[in-house]
């Protein structure tokens, strides 16, 4: 009953998390976002006391239950390993726990954190992890399946699908992703609980809690008959029959061991207070002890893997009235990146972020996407080729878990500088077409742009833009809207820490 529990609770939690990073509406985020705030890293980077706590508590109370319960990217590697097990039945074998390889990838990770270096904090953090992968391999095939109702339901006159745009955001994150996807997946389905146990450093960090939890799995040693089919199906590796002993670092508390032990010899308790002597234990069993002791298994861990960059990005051919080529835009090379409103500073953005795309997945405007430059490697910026960020939207503050993106209001949004418009004469429309234009003038919401003679002697000569960088917010309206191909005649270079105006 216990391990049936444990996974129907796996499995809601599972589904709904992942379908936060597929719902692009960012309805289910109203109901369920709190997911996204009770994962452990996101929660202790937004500095989030209450949660921190509950699940410290937790792991004290029953063992790493977060790893085999809340955590998606543990409940993905026991899906694998599942799948796994109906072709191969008793496949495990215990083995001793890596503690120099757990304990030097926590170092580089803790090291990583306090230095700000987001790609590496990234790459390592389980639930982004599992973000990118949601964002980048199943969000496609879920609009792909979204834009096909909304093509059949055109044809009986409904509504009640509409198409949405499906694209690479990132060919650099796209290839983490499927690195990551396809290193897990190995793992899990050779050896089940790998990653979490060598690598992962919030497995680490819990496990050394779990070692003192007060309820845990316990072996009877006068029930067992030492078959090992407790060991052979332990995905954990942390079942040693022949010592009678189980390594609480890396149990996971999953109840498989529960479930498959035919002579009832493992019962989830209370943790005894007292036990018997070494020497007696080892008169009575017949067997040397180890002098090690598997319950002495220390903390920290966690080593990372870098994926190299590739991937494709689609280029869609758009006509004009089906008669003129219009040429895509192409991204402005800009000194400084832009972050969005909440986000504060870049400063802010480095140490806070763990770059898993859960504020890239809701973005309405196409907006977000994650850098490809390796020092800020799948962190968020903005770049404004396929829209703007419109001022009375405020849904990448709503959802960030990690306090990399605090939330701000539509009002005070609007009046936060993030960037500010910087002209091109070379690409300005009436000035190497001698049209009218003003586009960005017309569009810009805080009306920081203003059309003025090119010529100051001549009132009639071509009007060009002149911003006013006091009051632009760099929204992106004017480069979004600019009619210039493929650079547009303005773009918005960003601010290293953002001021209200």
């Amino acid at each position: 009953m216990l391990r049936k529990l444990r996974i129907a609770a796996a499995v809601v939690c599972f589904a709904l998390v992942t379908l936060l990073f597929l719902d692009f509406t960012g309805t289910l985020h109203a109901w369920f976002g709190w997911l996204a705030r009770i994962q452990f890293l996101p929660a202790l980077l937004a500095v989030n006391v209450g949660v921190v706590a509950a699940l410290v508590v937790a792991t004290l109370l029953f063992g790493r239950i977060y790893c085999s319960v809340v955590c998606p990217l543990g409940v993905m590697q026991d899906g694998v390993s599942w799948a796994a097990g109906r072709h191969r039945k008793n496949r495990f074998r215990y083995s001793p726990a890596k503690t120099a390889l757990r304990y030097t990838v926590l170092a580089l990770f803790i090291a990583a954190l306090a230095a700000g270096i987001g790609s590496l904090v990234a790459l390592l953090a389980p639930y982004s992890a599992y973000g990118r992968i949601a964002q980048n391999l199943l969000a496609p095939l879920w609009g792909w399946g979204n834009n096909l109702l909304a093509y059949f339901a055109e044809r009986i006159d409904s509504y009640a699908f509409y198409r949405t745009d499906v694209w690479v955001r990132s060919a650099a994150t796209f290839a983490v992703a499927a690195a990551t996807f396809a290193l897990i997946a190995v793992l899990a389905w050779r050896n089940g609980r790998t990653w979490c146990n060598t690598v992962c450093p919030v497995g680490t960090v819990l496990g050394f809690l779990a070692r003192f939890s007060l309820l845990r799995p316990a072996i009877d040693t006068e029930k067992c008959v030492g078959c090992n089919r407790c060991a052979r199906n332990c995905k954990a590796s942390c079942i040693d029959v022949e010592h009678h002993r189980i390594d609480y670092s890396r149990c996971v508390v999953c109840m498989d061991c529960i479930d498959t032990c035919h002579k009832n010899a493992i019962a989830y308790e209370l943790r005894p207070k007292t036990r018997k002597p070494a020497k007696e234990e080892k008169r009575e069993s017949g067997r040397e002890e180890n002098p090690a002791g598997l319950s002495r298994r220390s903390f920290l861990s966690l080593t990372g893997v870098f994926a190299a960059h590739t991937a494709l990005r689609a280029q869609e051919k758009l006509t004009d009235g089906g008669l003129a080529v219009i040429e895509q835009k192409k991204i402005p090379r800009r000194a400084t990146p832009i972050v969005p409103a909440g986000a504060a500073s870049l400063r802010n953005m480095a140490h806070h972020c763990t770059g898993c795309q859960l504020c890239v997945a809701v973005c309405p405007n196409g907006v977000l996407r994650p850098s490809e430059k390796l020092t800020s490697l799948m962190q968020p910026e903005m770049s404004y080729e396929r829209g703007y960020c419109r001022p009375e939207c405020t849904k990448c503050s709503e959802v960030c878990p990690a306090g990399a993106i605090l939330p701000v209001t539509a009002a005070e949004k609007s009046s936060v500088q993030i960037g500010h418009a910087v002209w091109i004469r070379a690409n300005c429309v009436p000035l190497t077409d001698g049209v009218d234009c003003g586009n960005c003038a017309r569009h810009c919401p805080s009306e920081a742009i203003t059309m003025v003679p090119s010529d100051t002697a001549d009132p009639d000569s071509p009007k060009i833009p002149v911003v006013n960088t006091e009051r632009c917010i760099g929204c992106g309206a004017c480069e979004n809207l600019c009619p210039a191909r493929p650079f547009s005649a303005i773009y918005v270079e960003g601010h290293e820490r953002h001021r209200t105006i």
